[in-house]
Formats: C-alpha cells, sequence, structure tokens
C-alpha cells in the first residue's frame, strides 16, 4: 500500500497522484507539486489515502508544498498573462494567414512554457507561427492540436438538457461512447438528436448504458423469430426496462405485446450484420 493524493490542474481535469510527503491535505487545498514539465499548482480533490501499489505509476512525483500568498500572487499573475497572449495569437495567426481556431492559453506555473491550444480541420504548418510567437515571449513555445470533445470541455456551454455541459463541470475524463449505446437504449439515431454541442455523441448515453445491458440481457432483437403463447411471430420493437416485446403476425394487423419470460427465440437477428449504420453516425464516434 502507498500514501497518496489527488490533485487536478484545471477546473474540470484529469486526476493525478502524488506523494504528500507528509503532509495532511484536505480537500480544495490548493499545493504546489513537482510533475513531468515542472514545477505546478493545483488543487487536492482527494485527501489523503491509502492505494494499492498497482494503481500508481511509480515513482510517485511529491507534493512539494502548501500554496503560499506568493504562490497565489503567482497563479493570478500567470492568468493575467494568458489572457494577453490569448490577443497575441490570434493577431499572429491571422497575420499568418493560417486555418486553425485558438481555444485556450495556458502558462505553466514557472512561466517556463506558454501552451496554445487550438482546433483545425486538418494538419497545420505553424512552424512560422511558433517562432513568431518566441520572439514575442522569449520563452518555450507550445501549440497543441486538440479535438472537438475537448473544446467544448474547454469553452463550456448548455448542452440539449437545459444544464452546463457534463464535460465542462464533473466530467474528469471522457468516456467511450457508441451508437449501439444509443440503438440499445431506443434512442433515434438521427445524428442531430444524439450529438452535443461538440457534434459528437453524446456522453450521457453511456450513464444508463449499464442497465440497459442488465435487463437487455437474453432479450430479442427487433426482427427476430419469436414463438410466444398465441403463435410464432416477428417482434417489432423491445422495451428494455420493462422487458416488453411487441410481437407481429402474419395475416393479423393487431400487434401484441409479452413479457419476455412469456416468448422463447426462435432465430435472433445477428446484430453483426446489421447495417445500421450510415457514414454520418459513425463520424459522431469519432474523438
Amino acid at each position: 500500500m502507498v500514501e497518496i493524493v489527488g490533485v487536478c490542474f484545471k477546473k474540470v481535469g484529469k486526476i493525478y497522484y502524488f506523494s504528500p510527503c507528509e503532509n495532511k491535505l484536505e480537500e480544495n487545498t490548493n499545493v504546489i507539486v513537482e510533475t513531468a514539465r515542472g514545477v505546478e499548482f493545483g488543487t487536492v480533490v482527494i485527501p489523503n489515502r491509502m492505494i494499492e501499489d498497482t494503481e500508481i505509476t511509480a515513482p510517485l512525483k511529491p507534493v512539494l508544498r502548501i500554496a503560499t500568498n506568493v504562490d497565489y500572487a503567482q497563479a493570478k499573475a500567470n492568468e493575467e498573462k494568458e489572457k494577453s497572449a490569448f490577443n497575441i495569437c490570434l493577431e499572429k495567426i491571422t497575420k499568418h494567414g493560417l486555418n486553425m481556431k485558438l481555444i485556450d492559453v495556458e502558462y505553466t506555473f514557472d512561466g517556463g512554457k506558454v501552451l496554445f491550444y487550438f482546433t483545425a480541420d486538418g494538419r497545420v504548418d505553424f512552424r512560422d507561427l511558433v517562432k513568431d510567437l518566441a520572439g514575442v515571449f522569449r520563452t518555450r513555445i507550445e501549440l497543441r492540436q486538440i479535438g472537438v470533445r475537448d473544446e467544448a470541455k474547454m469553452l463550456g456551454g448548455i448542452g440539449v438538457c437545459g444544464r452546463r455541459l457534463c464535460c465542462n463541470t464533473f466530467l474528469g475524463e471522457f468516456i467511450p461512447v457508441s451508437i449501439k449505446m444509443a440503438k440499445e437504449q431506443g434512442l433515434s439515431l438521427n445524428p442531430t438528436k444524439i450529438s452535443g454541442a461538440c457534434g459528437r455523441l453524446m456522453c450521457c448515453l453511456k450513464y444508463e448504458q449499464d442497465t440497459y445491458e442488465e435487463y437487455g440481457h437474453g432479450l430479442p432483437g427487433y426482427g427476430a423469430v419469436v414463438k410466444t403463447p398465441d403463435g410464432v411471430g416477428t417482434v417489432m420493437s423491445v422495451t428494455t426496462l420493462k422487458r416488453l416485446v411487441l410481437v407481429k403476425y402474419d395475416g393479423d394487423p393487431v400487434f401484441k405485446e409479452y413479457q419476455a419470460d412469456d416468448i422463447k427465440i426462435i432465430k435472433n437477428v445477428n446484430r453483426k450484420d446489421e447495417e445500421l449504420l450510415n457514414a454520418d453516425l459513425k463520424e459522431l464516434e469519432k474523438d
């Protein structure tokens, strides 16, 4: 077992483990830690805790100290410099005629590097831009291309549910989502109805997926041939959470509904062979 604390560097970001080095740290305590890219200012989100050695990547970097007034002043100064750097970079992008969208700027705590986050449709040759920016800021420059999901996470916004975006409020890391989830939950496969503000599949498709998988175990698929108390018919729809199956009989215009336990599957559909997805739907699954 090893003692750790969990630290975040962004409001809603990935949690990294550090060695507390005999410090007893409470949640929301601001600390100065050593990272792979230098000294950083972060916030404790997981107080001192013992975890298995297998859950960490050794060796753990240390927590150097609890943030002081000087550290707070440095962090505040970096925020002000980031605003200025953003405007300068926008001017340089326009000057060089680059097809890219600047999203955010981040100074490392010690000011040794400035990171510019951007989105673009394809690869961008920004070598001249980096040289120009280095001449202005007199420090190391890094331009980092991000995806549309990361863009939404950084900028925030309102989802179709009327609430702030999950990725911008509590999702530290993106969770894998797929078209299969929308299908199993009986949602429309219309891209406009199942995509979020980022244009990709909504993260919330994952929230109830485990429940749908549990309740959907052993249920027939659409088009399956089943035997019911009234004969043999074809499945027209399935209500997963209630485990209800709607069945159509040849020559009978009236559909009948049964509990899943009251029917027997004669021939199920091969879901792998179902051509349910078109190019637009597949595009939504990209990061």
